[in-house]
């Protein structure tokens, strides 16, 4: 994010990568199996595009190849997506990407989850900066919204023995 204030270097910045990596590679599988349903397979015969026409054994530019199997797959919006969750760290800076982590994008939303409430007050905070450069990426009104959940599981608790029930003005007495 423009003005992000820098983060831990090194191994950080390193686990954040392939942290990120990981899950672009996870978001373009599943953009292949979301392909697979809509009766998309990668070995159907191509449509035929308008433009020049071309003999089937033509040499084509590698970049105008991907482009035109990621449209006639329907592949891509949901691989840009993936790209930009695999450059998190990139697009917020790599302090709040330490504490953050991009879930899924649907209708227009991205879920982010945060590993602390103060995280998740703070990505709430800054939400419209967020979703500004998200779409800096991805295309003008792609992300319309973030949806920031706070750590799933409290506290790890103390001790082995616990009370059931709950609890009152009765436990104070007595």
């Amino acid at each position: 994010m423009p003005g992000a204030v820098p983060g831990p270097t090194g191994g950080a910045a390193k686990n954040a990568a392939a942290r990120g990596a990981a899950l672009a590679r996870e978001k373009l599988a599943q953009a292949k199996a979301d392909a697979a349903k809509r009766g998309q397979l990668p070995r159907e015969p191509r449509k035929k595009a308008a433009g020049p026409r071309r003999e089937s054994g033509d040499p084509q530019l590698f970049g105008r190849a991907i482009t035109d199997l990621l449209a006639d797959r329907g592949w891509r919006e949901p691989v840009a997506v993936g790209g930009v969750f695999g450059r998190w760290h990139e697009i917020v800076g790599p302090e709040m990407a330490a504490h953050t982590t991009p879930q899924s994008f649907a209708d227009g939303e991205v879920l982010v989850v945060a590993d602390s409430t103060a995280w998740a007050s703070q990505v709430r905070w800054l939400a419209g900066q967020v979703v500004r450069r998200l779409n800096e990426e991805l295309g003008d009104g792609t992300v319309q919204r973030i949806n920031v959940q706070g750590p799933q599981n409290g506290p790890p608790r103390s001790g082995g023995l616990r009370v059931t029930g709950s609890r009152g003005p009765g436990d104070t007495y007595g």
